[in-house]
């Protein structure tokens, strides 16, 4: 009897703490989504309601005009675009040069590799700021600024260091076994790093795609310091013509950036599996 109460009250303690931390998981999301959503309830408003006192969760007057404007009447599919193919290209150069370069410091054991490593590391450590002087004055001569080259440069450069140190550790994890096995049936080093190792590190190589993809996205500093024209202007500089000396016009603001949230929510849908196995993949050693 004593053991059937003892059983009863950790299941019911084990159904108390389940269910509080759903609470808490069900108000940290919540708090977050809030807003977003006000967001999309802002674009889907009329200005006139959109200024109206007090504010209203739901639209009272459901309208798409914002989005029409935005996609219409404005440049905004020339900064989706430019930052698309500026995010898309940046994002395979600096996994094509990071692979590489994780994969030779993983396996290749030469002299000063390490100390050759932590250069690399030391450099995604300084500050952004600190290197925008230089930077602009090596793109003016060179006549890359205002250009969508110079960020495509600045962004895979930056992004370089710290991805070859992330995916240095899933190449570490791979077994060398595998890698011993396929040299002793004839294989390259080339063949096995294309036709083996990238195969299983597939997660890794996702987690920092999706998080190269996300800076780049989001990223400000570069993009308004390097870049001044409209045919070459990103999505994050783009946003803010709809605040100006007259006024914020919140509805195109917010339908412009509810549809700039759009393309990194899908990648992060496709990726999803790859990214949460690419994060946990250090969790349990062995």
């Amino acid at each position: 009897m004593a053991v059937q109460n003892e059983r009863g009250s950790r299941t019911i303690k084990r159904t108390v703490t389940r269910t509080c931390t759903y609470l808490i998981l069900a108000a940290a999301a919540c708090f977050t989504m809030f807003p977003i959503l006000w967001a999309v309830s802002t674009s889907l408003k009329p200005e006139s309601e959109v200024l109206m006192y007090p504010p209203s969760f739901i639209p009272l007057t459901l309208t798409f005009e914002n989005y029409y404007k935005v996609l219409f009447q404005s440049n905004y599919p020339v900064y989706f675009c430019n930052t698309i193919l500026v995010t898309a290209i940046t994002m395979l150069a600096a996994v094509m040069i990071s692979s590489h370069a994780a994969y030779a410091f993983a396996r290749l054991k030469f002299r000063f590799s390490d100390a050759i490593m932590f250069a690399v590391l030391m450099t995604a450590m300084i500050p952004a700021v600190a290197q925008l002087s230089p930077l602009y004055v090596l793109s003016v001569k060179t006549g890359l600024y205002n250009t969508k080259l110079v960020l495509i440069l600045i962004y895979a450069a930056w992004r370089t260091p710290i991805m070859t140190w992330l995916l240095k550790g899933f190449f570490e994890q791979t077994p060398k076994e595998i890698e011993e096995a396929a040299v002793m049936d004839g294989c390259s080093r080339i063949k096995i790093f294309y036709q083996m190792v990238l195969p299983m590190s597939k997660p890794g190589i996702a987690s920092v795609a999706l998080l190269s993809a996300v800076f780049v996205w989001n990223d400000y500093l570069v993009s308004s310091s390097f870049v001044s024209s409209e045919q070459n202007r990103m999505l994050s500089i783009g946003i803010y013509n709809y605040v100006t000396a007259y006024g914020t016009m919140y509805g195109q603001l917010m339908g412009g950036v509810c549809m700039a949230i759009v393309p990194i929510v899908i990648l992060f849908i496709c990726l999803q599996k790859q990214f949460v196995a690419g994060l946990t993949a250090g969790a349990v050693k062995g």
